[in-house]
């Protein structure tokens, strides 16, 4: 656990009683893409939404691996004193509030994995690392001109918005929040799961994916209850990747009902 690293977080709810709610980010995102689901989440428990290293304001490293992830989660709960925690993860947070699970059963006490499945997927996010990389930082003067250079290689808006939300002004000049370098390098990692042997996580188990995206794939099930025998499965209709921003009310009333 030496390697473990001190994760930043937004927080709600913390005077609460009940079991702390960690909340991890997909893969270029960082706790404040949560931040608007907070105060629901917060209503009834204390809720922490993490930056995910190499992301947001979290240290960088030159490992990024799923048990390294999941070593994060469990120093941010140690920290803190938490003897506990219920996980909610999106896509690369998703395998890392897995990869703790299935490491340490003892420590989660329900577990919501969203859009994503224990699998190796075939396709590469790298092609947004090469376009972030690619951008002129020096000859933007604003966010909206750095994402304006990524139009060529990223033509769909919403996710150059996403992508530029890592952008930050500082001492007058643009940088990334990400570590895109290690990203780049890390990148047949994150799109693999580790090994886990024969491990389980027989704690109570949601998967909630977007039905039109294709990441819980009805080929992926038997993965799934291999390592989550008691998991159950929820898909929203008409919904993509993105499931708790496309549709939040219900994505949060399905979350909410589970916890």
């Amino acid at each position: 656990m030496t390697d473990a690293l001190a994760l930043t977080s937004l927080e709600a709810g913390t005077d609460r009683p009940g079991t702390p709610l960690l909340v991890m980010h997909g893969l270029f995102g960082s706790a404040r893409n949560w931040q608007g689901h907070l105060k629901k989440l917060a209503e009834r428990r204390p809720v922490y939404a993490l930056d995910m290293r190499n992301h947001g304001g979290s240290p960088w490293s030159d490992v990024m691996t799923y048990p390294a992830m999941a070593a994060d989660i469990l120093r941010f709960m140690d920290d803190r004193g938490f003897a506990r925690a219920q996980l909610l993860g999106h896509s690369m947070g998703g395998k890392a509030a897995m990869a703790c699970a299935l490491a340490h059963p003892d420590r989660v006490e329900k577990l919501v994995v969203a859009d994503i499945s224990p699998v190796s997927y075939g396709h590469s996010h790298a092609n947004y690392v090469a376009a972030m990389k690619a951008v002129d930082l020096d000859a933007a003067g604003r966010r909206a001109e750095a994402e304006a250079q990524l139009t060529p290689a990223v033509p769909e808006a919403g996710i150059r918005g996403f992508l530029g939300q890592n952008l930050v002004t500082e001492d007058g000049k643009l940088r990334w929040r990400l570590n895109l370098d290690v990203l780049d390098r890390a990148m047949d990692d994150l799109v693999d799961f580790p090994d886990f042997g024969g491990a389980t996580y027989g704690g109570p188990t949601l998967f909630v994916g977007g039905a039109k995206a294709t990441y819980i794939l009805p080929e992926y099930h038997d993965a799934i209850r291999r390592h989550f025998p008691t998991a159950e499965i929820e898909m929203i209709p008409d919904t993509g990747h993105w499931l708790h921003a496309e549709k939040p009310v219900e994505f949060l009333g399905i979350v909410e009902r589970f916890l």
